[in-house]
């Protein structure tokens, strides 16, 4: 399962909006792929279709999709939005990850 948090549950569903998606039907589509200076890196989009394979949860009114494969790294992780000084954006706060870049946009198992 993959949670959201209430800051990131608002902006998610503001940047859907602004990009013509329908938060109640749309899905947020939380992927991993290779690079990144920890090896591993996240993929954040907005998606209105599922694949076979894909898990599907929904968690604080967002509907998450993840492809089979991202799953096994993602389990347990916590999409949140910062906002601060130094940059604002998602961020994963995930269990599974030994190590994770100072960005914090990717990291390694």
């Amino acid at each position: 399962m993959i949670k959201v948090s209430e800051t990131a549950k608002s902006k998610v569903i503001e940047l859907m909006q602004a990009d013509g998606f329908n938060p109640k039907q749309d899905y947020v589509r939380v992927g991993v792929k290779s690079g990144g200076c920890s090896g591993l890196s996240y993929d954040l989009k907005f998606d209105n279709k599922l694949d076979e394979t894909d898990k599907v949860f929904e968690d604080n009114d967002v509907r998450i999709a993840v492809d089979k494969k991202s799953f096994l790294y993602l389990v347990g992780t916590t999409l949140e939005y910062s906002g601060g000084l130094n940059g604002s954006g998602f961020v994963f706060n995930n269990p599974n990850a030994n190590r994770t870049c100072g960005c914090g946009e990717s990291f390694s198992l």
